[in-house]
This record gives structure tokens, sequence and C-alpha cells, in this order.
């Protein structure tokens, strides 16, 4: 595996083609042209992915410092600003902001159904919140200067 990821770089760098690769891993050159495109195009679907799992703490940050809410209702709320969440990802984050001190939860009697955990921000969350906001503007100030500035280059 280390010696076909080796070749692989090496010769995307140095512009071997998808021939010259599976000569030179015997493999065929349609699996060669794959190594080559995932290498070289970015995966546009994984970046947005990443994107919104680097977001989704400061939302709930967010959220959570209008209201205390429970699990469903997070979800709803995101799924109204066109973020979706679901269960399998917001527990486990919610499992480890509390861990972490950023969260606390109280138990609260439901005229619907079982009591429900609703989430809150502790001293340590607000501070941290302050934090992150600073840090979004600053990442959204920088997106917006280098997508409104007008050097534009050719594409290729």
């Amino acid at each position: 595996m280390r010696r076909t990821a080796k070749a692989v770089n090496f010769g995307i760098l140095y512009g071997i083609s998808s021939f010259g690769l599976s000569e030179d891993l015997g493999i065929d050159i349609a699996t060669a042209k794959k190594f080559i495109d995932n290498y070289i195009y970015m995966n546009v679907e994984n970046v947005k992915s990443q994107m919104r799992k680097g977001m989704l703490e400061y939302c709930i940050l967010l959220l959570l410092s209008k209201k205390k809410a429970y699990a469903s209702e997070i979800i709803s709320d995101f799924r109204d600003a066109r973020l979706i969440v679901v269960e399998g990802t917001l527990y486990p984050l919610l499992t480890r902001l509390k861990k972490d001190g950023v969260l606390d939860y109280e138990w609260v009697e439901s005229t619907q159904g079982p009591p429900r955990k609703y989430y809150f921000l502790t001293r340590e969350g607000a501070e941290a919140l302050v934090e992150l906001k600073r840090s979004w503007n600053e990442i959204s100030a920088t997106v917006n200067h280098i997508e409104t500035t007008n050097h534009q280059l050719p594409l290729k």
C-alpha cells in the first residue's frame, strides 16, 4: 500500500500519465486514472460536509444562547435554517459538549410523553461562544473580501 501511495504521489507530482501509473503499479488504466483524478480534483461534497461539521458546534451554542432546547427542537430549528442534522450526529456532539463543560441540561416534564432533556449554555459555553463568534466574523470577513475582490484570473 505504501508503495502504491508513493507511486501515486510522486508520479502525479512529476506528471505521470494514467498509462505510466498503470504500468508502474500493474493496474489497469481506468483504475490509474481514478487514482489521478481523486488526487487532483477536489471532492466538493466532502468539502461541503467538512464545512458543515466545522460550524455545527458554533450553531448549537448560538441556538442555546437564545433559549433552552431539547434535541428534537434543536434538529427542527436547524431544519428551519436549512441545516440538516440527524440525531446520530447531534446526540454524540451534545454529549461531548456537555463533557467539555460548555453545555449542561435539565430534565423537564412533558405533557406529551416522557420528560425531556433541555440543554443550555454554561458560563464556559458563553465564553466559548464569544470566541467562536469572533472567529466566525474573521473567517466570514476574509471569505467576503476574497469573494468581492475584483482581481480575476482567467480560468483554464
